[in-house]
């Protein structure tokens, strides 16, 4: 039963490292895509970062306009000894998150030496605020809640005055 047991590990471990190795040849394939900052507002700019993007490409999503990847001088300087030189360098490019982006998770998916690798939810927008008068009168409290407030702003002040008024009087007895 143990034998059974061992022989099943080594055969799903082999099958495994069967099914990794042609990626693991597959060379000037882009990798470790990098979205920062992770949170963004819409409107902001977003730097996107490809490791195994050595001659610059394309990186697309629904919240911002294709952008192209320019290679990083000297990104590749520390990696090429491991690889001999062939799929190293990273690439680097800015994108505008657009004005009108829903809020959420999105995806970015790049295009490096005719090679493509999308990373799921590698950013995520979130809603604008409204300021000034605009968001106060579309939305939030109404006129007449605006009245209540005043009124109870109003009666905590005067009966602060006359607590206070009365502390007064009592300390002249």
């Amino acid at each position: 039963m143990r034998n059974t047991r061992a022989l099943a590990v080594a055969g799903a471990a082999v099958a495994a490292l069967g099914l990794s190795a042609p990626a693991a040849v597959a060379w000037d394939t882009p990798s470790n895509i990098t979205a920062l900052p992770s949170v963004i507002a819409r409107g902001g700019q977003l730097t996107i970062t490809v490791d195994d993007c050595r001659n610059g490409g394309t990186a697309t999503s629904n919240a911002f306009s294709p952008t192209q990847l320019s290679p990083v001088s000297g990104g590749g300087k520390g990696n090429e000894g491991a690889r001999g030189g062939v799929g190293s360098g990273t690439a680097r490019g800015t994108a505008t998150i657009h004005s009108d982006a829903r809020p959420g998770s999105y995806d970015i998916t790049v295009d490096c030496n005719g090679r493509r690798m999308t990373k799921p939810q590698a950013f995520t927008v979130i809603g604008g605020v409204r300021g000034g008068i605009g968001g106060s009168s579309t939305t939030g409290a109404t006129p007449t809640d605006m009245a209540i407030g005043g009124g109870l702003v109003a009666a905590a002040v005067v009966g602060g005055g006359v607590f206070w008024m009365r502390r007064r009087a009592e300390r002249n007895i």
